[in-house]
C-alpha cells in the first residue's frame, strides 16, 4: 500500500468516526492537507491535531496520545535523516510465518531450533553449503547466521565453502551432480544455471517447505516467480518453487551531496519524470560539473539502458522476455526509445570523459572522491559508498517516462539458495533455508549494511548511513508492490555479453539504434528457438 492509499484509509476512518472520536476541526484539517505535501504521513497528521479542547472520552484520548507519539517519531526521524528530497514511504511489513520456538541465545537475540533437525542432537548432521557471497557484510553475516543455527540445534554442523561468482558458474552443475556434494548451493536465476539443473533432475522441490514454513507470505509472487519453474525445467517464472534469495539488488541514481552543499539551488531537485532528470544533467553540465559518473569497461552500460528501457515498457512485455514467453519481441518502439536516449546523454557530455575505458571499481572510486554529482549504478556499491568520509550519498529510483506515472526499477533479487536434490538431509536444510531467510536473518544482514531480499518491518540498529536507507527504503516498495524489474541479462545464456559488445558499438556510433535492437533480437530469438 503507498502513502496516498494509506491516507485515503485514514481520511475515510476519521469521516467515519462520531463528532466527540474525530472533532469536525480535525476532519476539516487532515481533509485539506495536499496529498502532495512532501511530508512523512505522521508528521502531516500531527500538523492537523490543532483543534480546540473538547470533551472526549477517555478511551479516544488514549487513541489520540499514541498518534501523537507516533506522529513526533515520524516527524523527528523524517527531520534527523531525510535533509533533502523526499524518500518514498515505507510499505507495510510482509508478514512472515513466526520463527520456532527460541531456545537458545548468542547475542542476546533469540535462536530458533527446528524439529527437522532434531535427530542431529543423536546422529549428527554435516550440511555443506556453497556460495558466492565473499563481500565484506554478506560473508560475516552468513557466517553468523551458521554459528547461530549450529547453536540453536545440537548435533548440527555448517560446513561452507565460498566460492567466486566466476568459479560457481562454472561449477555449479557438477556440485549438483556429485552424489557427495553440497547440500545446499546458491544457483544463478535463468534457464542456463537453474533451468539446467531442474532439467537434469539436480534440484529438490521446495514446495513443502515453502507451505511448512510460510515463504508464500514472505515474498510477493513476482520475487518468487524467479526462482520458479516448470517440473522439465522448460518453463520460466512460473511452476514450481527451487530457490529462495536471501539479498536483494536495485539499479538508481546515486546523489553526491558535495554538489548540492556547493550549489544549494540543486539541493533539493528530484525529478518527476525522465525528461526532467535529463534536465537536471543538463544543468549540471551547464555548472561545469559531470553530471553521471560512468564507465563501461566492464558492462555497467547494461543497467543504464535496462532501467531506461524499463521506465518505458509495461511489465507484462518485461516479464515475458525475460521468461521466453508469448514468442515477444525485442524489436519495439520502447527499445529503440531508450537506446536513442542513451546515445543522447553520451553525445551531450553526460557521461565521464573516456568512460569505454573505465572499469566499474575506478567508476565507483572516482565519484566516491567528488568526480560528478550522480552514478547510476546498482545498490551493492552501497556500503563502499557508505565508507567514504566526509561526503553524504543520497540514491533515488529512476524516475517514470512521465510525471505522475509509478516508477518501475531495474534490479531483482540475489542468487537463490537451493538444496540438492540428493542430499541426505533434505528437511534439515529446508530449516536452514527458512532461518538465514528469517526475519531475524533479514535484520542482520541489514545492520551488516547489506539489503536484504524482503522488508520486515522497523529501521536498521544501528542506523545506517542515509544512502543505505534510501535504497532499502525503495527496494522496499518496488518488491513489495509488483514495481521491481528485472534484470535484462537473464533473458538468454548470453545476453550480457551480446548486450555488452552492442551497447559499446552503439554509444561509438558504430550501429544504430534500430540496428542495435535488431542485434539483440535476433540473438533472443534464436535462443527461443532452442526452447520449442
Amino acid at each position: 500500500m503507498n502513502e496516498h492509499e494509506t491516507e485515503r484509509e485514514l481520511r475515510a476512518w476519521f469521516a467515519a468516526q462520531p463528532p466527540l472520536a474525530a472533532p469536525p476541526e480535525l476532519r476539516r484539517s487532515v481533509a485539506a492537507i495536499p496529498a502532495t505535501t512532501q511530508l512523512p504521513l505522521a508528521a502531516r497528521l500531527a500538523a492537523a491535531l490543532t483543534w480546540r479542547p473538547v470533551f472526549v472520552p477517555r478511551a479516544a484520548w488514549a487513541l489520540i496520545v499514541v498518534a501523537l507519539a507516533i506522529a513526533l517519531v515520524g516527524t523527528t526521524v523524517y527531520v534527523g535523516s531525510r535533509l533533502l528530497d523526499a524518500r518514498p514511504v515505507l510499505p507495510p511489513a510482509v508478514v512472515s510465518t513466526p520463527a520456532p520456538t527460541p531456545t537458545a541465545t548468542l547475542a542476546g537475540m533469540p535462536i530458533g531450533a527446528y524439529g527437522a533437525c532434531a535427530s542431529a542432537a543423536t546422529a549428527p548432521i554435516t550440511l555443506t553449503t556453497l556460495d558466492q557471497e565473499t563481500g565484506d557484510g554478506i560473508s560475516s553475516a552468513i557466517d553468523q547466521l551458521n554459528r547461530e543455527f549450529q547453536a540453536a540445534n545440537p548435533g548440527v554442523t555448517i560446513a561452507r565453502e565460498q566460492r567466486s561468482a566466476d568459479d560457481l558458474k562454472a561449477s555449479v552443475q557438477a556440485a549438483l551432480a556429485d552424489p557427495d556434494g553440497p547440500d545446499i548451493v546458491q544457483v544463478e536465476q535463468g534457464r542456463e544455471a537453474m533451468g539446467a539443473a531442474v532439467r537434469a533432475g539436480l534440484l529438490l522441490q521446495l514446495t513443502d517447505y515453502a507451505t511448512q514454513y510460510g515463504w508464500d507470505d514472505r515474498w510477493a509472487p513476482g520475487i518468487l516467480a524467479r526462482s520458479s519453474f516448470s517440473d522439465d525445467g522448460r518453463t520460466f517464472g512460473s511452476g514450481t518453487l527451487y530457490g529462495v534469495s536471501v539479498t536483494g539488488e536495485i539499479v538508481g541514481l546515486f546523489r553526491n551531496n558535495h554538489f548540492a552543499a556547493d550549489d544549494p539551488g540543486r539541493g533539493s531537485l528530484s525529478p518527476q519524470s525522465l525528461a526532467e532528470l535529463m534536465e537536471i544533467f543538463s544543468a549540471t553540465k551547464e555548472a561545469g560539473d559531470v553530471p553521471v559518473v560512468f564507465g563501461a569497461a566492464d558492462g555497467d552500460a547494461i543497467e543504464i539502458y535496462a532501467s531506461i528501457l524499463e521506465a518505458m515498457v509495461e511489465l507484462e512485455w518485461l516479464d515475458d522476455f525475460v521468461y521466453g514467453r508469448n514468442n515477444v519481441s525485442f524489436a519495439t518502439p520502447e527499445t529503440v526509445a531508450a537506446a536513442e536516449l542513451l546515445v543522447e546523454m553520451s553525445d551531450r557530455g553526460y557521461f565521464t570523459e573516456g568512460y569505454e575505458s573505465i572499469g566499474h571499481d575506478d567508476a565507483v572510486a572516482l565519484f566516491a572522491s567528488s568526480k560528478g554529482e550522480y552514478l547510476w549504478a546498482d545498490s551493492r556499491v552501497g556500503p563502499t559508498l557508505d565508507a567514504v568520509d566526509g561526503v553524504t550519498f543520497y540514491f533515488k529510483a529512476v524516475p517514470p517516462l512521465q510525471a505522475g506515472d509509478l516508477s518501475r526499477s531495474a534490479g531483482g533479487v540475489g542468487l537463490p539458495w537451493a538444496i540438492r536434490k540428493t542430499s541426505p538431509d533434505p528437511d534439515c536444510a529446508g530449516a536452514y533455508l527458512d532461518f538465514i531467510t528469517s526475519d531475524h536473518a533479514m535484520r542482520l544482514l541489514a545492520n551488516q549494511g547489506v539489503l536484504p531480499s524482503r522488508y520486515v518491518g522497523g529501521a536498521p540498529e544501528p542506523m545506517q548511513a542515509l544512502s543505505y536507507t534510501d535504497v532499502a527504503f525503495i527496494f522496499a516498495d518496488a518488491s513489495t508492490s509488483g514495481r521491481l524489474g528485472h534484470r535484462l541479462d537473464a533473458a538468454f545464456p548470453t545476453a550480457r555479453e551480446t548486450l555488452t559488445a552492442n551497447l559499446a558499438a552503439l554509444m561509438a556510433k558504430v550501429i544504430s539504434p534500430e540496428e542495435f535492437v535488431q542485434v539483440i533480437d535476433a540473438a533472443y530469438q534464436a535462443y527461443l528457438t532452442t526452447l520449442r
